[in-house]
């Protein structure tokens, strides 16, 4: 899911430390992830001021949500956090009526957010993507030999210790987030990729560290070093993806980067909007959700950032590099084969975690 780093963005119209008013709109999501002139239109269009801080982690969402007090009117949680979240009772169940642009919405995602969101009562899809490679063409082809086929190496490209020793020679990264990669292993192994069995993650364990000699780097910052041709193989966000294909064209590099979600699917993953249940706002909390709803908002944010907007509607005013790319925005049948992260029990997570550092130590 989507890399961030930590920042809070002034907020527009009032100071920071101004206090909430009926015209004053709270709005925490995460840093870079919004389009460009978004928050301006938005302000224009309807004389509502908003307030937009940036998140760095879900867990502290989280912690505000549990509080009772987040302060916010709009919230963008990750989906595999916001199951236990609506569960908890921290979330205003969604009056649809006031959102007429939900006819705007992915039906097919709709459906497999509704399996953790059950009627898609508490949340909305902002933003969707897909895990999978990021590869340099013409560098993995050198190291695999002119008769390699990588799309019919697939996940062998990162989790086969015989392709990855020789992908070794131009660079092999993998994400240092063991919450995305233990599922794609155990995908790869023909398990259940949101398996409950502990035995399961050692036994993905087991796979990993067979790899690990051949492993560069473990960094979810990996965008310039594929750019620039200092890593040939990546384990990827698809939002990364696409931008790593952008810098490449803007940078006129000689080398061509495809991205890969091998046959039998990955992951995907989905960012929310939400009203907390203590937002004081909800009216013009509604204006938002619907104004975000708005094709031309969501192909601004689309071809701003790269990510993929869950709005079925604006994928005709998307750039055609991104939207006719079924790599990145996968067609509504290449999505059924995909999984939908789910929401990992605490003991998994412990398991997972230091699984993982056993893996980066190299033990």
């Amino acid at each position: 899911m989507k890399a961030v780093i930590p920042m809070v963005i002034a907020a527009l119209a009032l100071g920071q430390g101004a206090a909430a008013s009926a015209t004053t709109l709270n709005v925490l999501n995460w840093s870079d992830y919004i389009g460009k002139d978004t928050i301006s239109n938005f302000q224009k269009s309807t004389g509502v001021n908003v307030r937009y801080d940036a998140l760095d982690s879900d867990d502290t969402l989280q912690a505000k949500l549990l509080s009772g007090h987040t302060g916010y009117d709009v919230v963008y949680p990750t989906l595999t956090y916001m199951t236990n979240q609506i569960e908890a009772g921290v979330y205003e169940k969604l009056d649809w009526s006031k959102i007429p642009n939900r006819a705007n919405l992915d039906p097919e995602l709709m459906k497999k957010i509704a399996k953790m969101d059950p009627g898609n009562r508490y949340g909305i899809p902002y933003a969707w993507g897909t895990e999978g490679i990021s590869i340099n063409l013409q560098q993995a082809g050198a190291a695999l030999g002119k008769d390699a086929d990588v799309n019919a190496l697939g996940w062998n490209l990162l989790f086969n210790p015989e392709v990855v020793s020789k992908l070794s020679k131009c660079g092999v990264s993998i994400v240092d987030s063991p919450a995305d990669v233990f599922p794609i292993v155990l995908a790869y192994m023909g398990r259940n990729p949101n398996s409950k069995n502990p035995g399961d993650y050692r036994d993905a364990y087991n796979v990993l560290k067979k790899i690990r000699p051949y492993v560069t780097q473990f960094s979810s910052t990996y965008i310039n070093d594929v750019a620039g041709g200092d890593v040939c193989v990546a384990y990827s966000w698809s939002g990364d993806a696409g931008m790593i294909k952008r810098r490449v064209r803007e940078a006129h590099r000689s080398f061509q980067i495809e991205y890969l979600v091998p046959k039998g699917g990955g992951g995907v993953w989905f960012t929310m909007m939400a009203i907390p249940k203590d937002a004081e706002n909800k009216d013009d909390a509604y204006k938002w959700l619907n104004f975000m709803l708005d094709p031309k908002v969501s192909a601004g944010f689309t071809n701003d950032t790269t990510y993929i907007t869950a709005d079925a509607a604006a994928r005709g005013m998307i750039d055609p590099a991104v939207a006719q790319d079924t790599s990145i925005y996968p067609t509504s049948e290449q999505l059924k084969s995909y999984f939908v992260l789910e929401p990992i029990d605490p003991d998994i997570r412990r398991t997972m975690n230091a699984l993982w550092l056993q893996f980066k130590a190299n033990r």
